[in-house]
């Protein structure tokens, strides 16, 4: 069974990169047919009409400070409810265990009104614009952050801090210097998770950006499709800037799959 979803997966990716590469008319007579010849020109055509210059820029930087600030934020206190001993410790990690649930429509409105009221009473910029979106990603990717790293800090023996301690070494020392490089394979698939989630961020992006300077990827694949409804669908672009968009991840995934797949095996040990 799980090589028939792999396989799907994959005919799904293959299907998507050839369409990219073929005519709109080719598409429509044989929608799984090779390209012959290739159409390189649907990537140019991507790239021009969905700006896919900037909106990668965009998308790159939002996505990198977000992953790095979620972790770095979740880290400290996911390594503090691992250890802790007190009673609200574990409340604590169900609390943001269920902030998995609450779907991203409910907080919309709050999250838009409550940035529209800082604006407007600080003058820091942060509708339309890529700080605001950051801290939204922030705040979004710090539940399951938090909840991956704590049982992965769990998982490791206590014994180290214990020889750390008797060494003279502080709390913090031994959090930077020693369970950090420890825990660089649950590191490593935190923030991987948190960047692929930003990356693909849409309902957030397209309510909070509207400057076309500002936009990400999402929002830029968007502008293609909204191009074709007026201008007729040219699918062979639209292919390849779903094929832009998807190549980066499917590169880091690749690069980094088996240290994901091994960072939440650990995790999920305790």
């Amino acid at each position: 069974m799980v090589w028939l979803v792999v396989a799907f997966n994959i005919f799904l990716i293959a299907w998507m990169v050839i369409s990219s590469l073929r005519s709109t008319v080719d598409y429509l007579r044989q929608p799984l047919g090779l390209p012959v010849p290739p159409h390189l020109e649907n990537y140019a055509n991507a790239w021009t009409i969905g700006d896919f210059g900037v909106a990668f820029l965009n998308s790159a930087s939002v996505t990198l400070i977000s992953a790095f600030f979620a972790v770095a934020i979740a880290a400290p206190a996911a390594y503090a409810l691992s250890r802790s001993t007190r009673w609200i410790a574990p409340k604590i990690t169900a609390a943001f265990a269920l902030g998995l649930g609450v779907p991203g429509q409910v907080l919309l409105i709050p999250i838009y009104i409550g940035l529209a009221q800082v604006q407007q009473n600080t003058g820091i910029p942060l509708i339309d614009s890529q700080l605001g979106l950051t801290i939204v990603l922030i705040g979004l990717n710090l539940p399951f952050t938090v909840f991956l790293l704590t049982g992965f800090f769990a998982s490791l023996p206590g014994e180290i801090e214990e020889a750390a301690a008797l060494d003279g070494a502080s709390g913090i020392r031994t959090f930077v210097t020693i369970m950090l490089p420890l825990a660089r394979p649950g590191l490593t698939t935190a923030m991987t998770l948190a960047a692929i989630g930003s990356w693909n961020e849409t309902l957030f992006s397209l309510v909070l950006l509207t400057d076309k300077s500002t936009r990400t990827l999402p929002i830029a694949l968007i502008q293609i499709m909204n191009s074709a409804a007026f201008n007729g669908a040219d699918w062979g672009s639209i292919f390849a800037g779903m094929t832009l968009m998807v190549l980066p991840l499917l590169i880091v995934y690749t690069w980094l799959g088996r240290r994901i797949v091994a960072g939440m095996t650990v995790g999920a040990g305790k």
